[in-house]
């Protein structure tokens, strides 16, 4: 089954959003998760979303496509979509994943989401692929076993090489895998780092507080004793709880 794609638009001209949201609707395994018209705001997304691609105009209005590269895209794709042949060129020389020529037509679209999802498995290991909410994942804690779905995971802390997951039945497990290896495989839209050793899921936060230090805690439910968040983390954090 293919896995599903995030994606986010950015283009100032609200009827072009429009319109290639309508094309990347025929392919159901995309989610448009974001649209913004400018570079603060792509970029405000894109911490907040962390989506697999990027369409994203070229001729912004006051600004340039290019100047998003700037920002930290992380495993993010980009997409150039110009109505310029002339910026193909460039767009390649920044490691642009491919280039749209306005207006976008399904058949070249379609070849662009072949080249993301060719370009994402070879990125990952064989076989493996995020995981949903939805989801359940066997947690083995020496001889003992059990089938857990991933939205009951309230939390997921360090502790050394191993990780205790933190379940909203009060159970908890700790199991021989890495923090880096459960944030690889989390949603990351719901699963976010509060703390080099913590991993959170968001829809059991209750809220966050401000410390005098300028430093925040974490209210999970069910949880007696709040987490510490890390100011580095606080900034997404907020904007998805928003």
């Amino acid at each position: 089954m293919e896995r599903r794609l995030s994606a986010l638009l950015v283009d100032d001209e609200r009827l072009a959003r429009v319109e290639l949201r309508r094309l990347l609707a025929a392919h159901p395994n995309v989610e448009v998760v974001g649209e913004a018209e400018d570079i603060p705001g792509a970029a405000s997304a894109l911490r907040a979303r962390r989506p697999d691609v990027v369409f994203l105009d070229i001729q912004l209005a006051d600004a340039s496509g290019f100047e998003l590269l700037d920002e930290e895209l992380g495993e993010t794709a980009v997409v150039f979509v110009t109505a310029l042949p002339a910026h193909a060129v460039r767009a390649f020389e920044v490691n642009a994943l491919d280039y749209l020529l306005k207006p976008v037509s399904p058949a070249r679209l379609e070849r662009t989401l072949e080249r993301l999802r060719s370009a994402l498995d070879t990125q990952r290991p064989s076989g493996e692929r995020k995981l949903t909410l939805e989801d359940r994942v066997l947690v083995q804690e020496g001889a003992r076993s059990e089938l857990v779905r991933v939205s009951d995971v309230r939390c997921i802390r360090a502790e050394d090489d191993y990780s205790r997951l933190v379940l909203a039945n009060g159970r908890e497990h700790l199991v021989h895998e890495s923090l880096k290896s459960w944030e690889a495989r989390l949603p990351p839209r719901h699963f976010v780092r509060v703390h080099r050793s913590t991993v959170v899921n968001l829809e059991h936060v209750e809220r966050l507080s401000r410390e005098e230090n300028d430093s925040w805690l974490v209210h999970v439910r069910g949880l007696v004793e709040p987490l510490s968040m890390s100011r580095r983390y606080a900034v997404r954090v907020r904007e998805l709880l928003a």
